[in-house]
């Protein structure tokens, strides 16, 4: 599933963050990322520590940048710029204390431009990777929040089976702009992995069989989507198995483009979003790849805490193939 991406990135690698150096799954996911030219990985931490962990792994370190946040030259202009985003909202005393830590030090690289991209997470809650970005890099012109999806891949006889489901991680529970919103995003990060969007607006109800304020939540949401001049189709308020199968989506949904074939599909909260993911994942065998943040103006992703270095280096090629 990675191959066209892979062949993309060594066309002109993107220098791409890791803000725990010295982890073993980071040292290992850089060390094969840079031996196949795919990325530059960017290391941050003590040069020694990394050199000393890379040695104790038996990963090669060889030809990989690394920055130390706590004796960087041009740290100055960094907390200047800081100040700047943050608006009073951070002085220069609170900015330089929080530039010592790796997660703010190494958003502060991507939004000065110096890297591309960043990857957190691997000892970093989810939350400390997300509001460094929230507050330097920010949302693109015309989003109001960060949503997230995970596509779920499955090797099959007949070809890759690849879904799409968001918001699984970031949106307790969103409303129905923002489910616009999430849906739109989703449905471009589709396309990245060669998914057309179908997109499937979830719900307990299909089309007016139930009743509920999440109901129409999800209702409201799907018909905005349907008012706009979006390039891809929606249908919802829908249940999964009209969503996903054909011979339910004859009685439930028989003149919908989505149901039966959908393969983009928005939860209504992060309950069942997170719920339908693992189910997925556990019970179909599938792999989850995520989660993948959206509606950033750079590409910023955060591990999961019990990622192997597989898993690192998947989600590096994704967050390097990000736009």
């Amino acid at each position: 599933m990675f191959e066209t991406m892979i062949e993309k990135l060594k066309n002109g690698p993107k220098k791409l963050v890791f803000t725990e150096g010295t982890d073993p799954r980071i040292l290992e996911a850089g060390s094969r990322l840079k031996q196949e030219k795919i990325i530059e990985p960017l290391l941050l931490g003590d040069p020694k520590e990394i050199q000393d962990a890379s040695k104790k792994y038996g990963f090669s370190v060889n030809g990989i940048e690394i920055i130390n946040p706590a004796d960087y030259p041009e740290i100055d202009t960094m907390v200047a710029k800081m100040v700047e985003l943050r608006k009073g909202k951070m002085n220069e005393s609170e900015c330089r204390e929080a530039l010592k830590k790796s997660n703010y030090f190494g958003t502060m690289l991507v939004k000065l431009g110096y890297a591309y991209g960043l990857l957190g997470g691997a000892t970093y809650s989810t939350a400390d990777t997300v509001r460094p970005a929230l507050q330097l890099i920010k949302t693109k012109p015309g989003n109001k929040i960060v949503s997230s999806c995970f596509i779920m891949h499955r090797a099959a006889e007949k070809g890759d089976e690849k879904y799409v489901m968001g918001d699984c991680a970031i949106n307790l529970d969103p409303s129905e702009d923002e489910l616009v919103e999430i849906a739109i995003e989703t449905a471009k990060t589709a396309k990245i992995f060669s998914v057309e969007p179908k997109v499937a607006m979830l719900s307990y109800s299909t089309l007016g069989s139930g009743k509920g304020e999440s109901v129409d939540k999800v209702r409201n949401a799907a018909a905005k989507l349907k008012s706009m001049d979006l390039d891809f189709p929606v249908e919802g308020e829908i249940q999964f198995d009209a969503a996903f199968c054909p011979e339910v989506a004859k009685t439930k949904a028989p003149n919908s483009p989505v149901a039966g074939q959908a393969n983009t599909f928005v939860f209504p909260d992060i309950s069942a979003g997170n719920i339908g993911y693992k189910i997925a994942q556990r019970l179909g065998n599938f792999e989850a790849i995520g989660p993948i943040m959206q509606g950033l103006n750079a590409p910023i992703n955060d591990l999961s805490r019990g990622c192997n270095a597989d898993e690192v280096y998947k989600m590096a090629i994704v967050t390097a193939s990000l736009r």
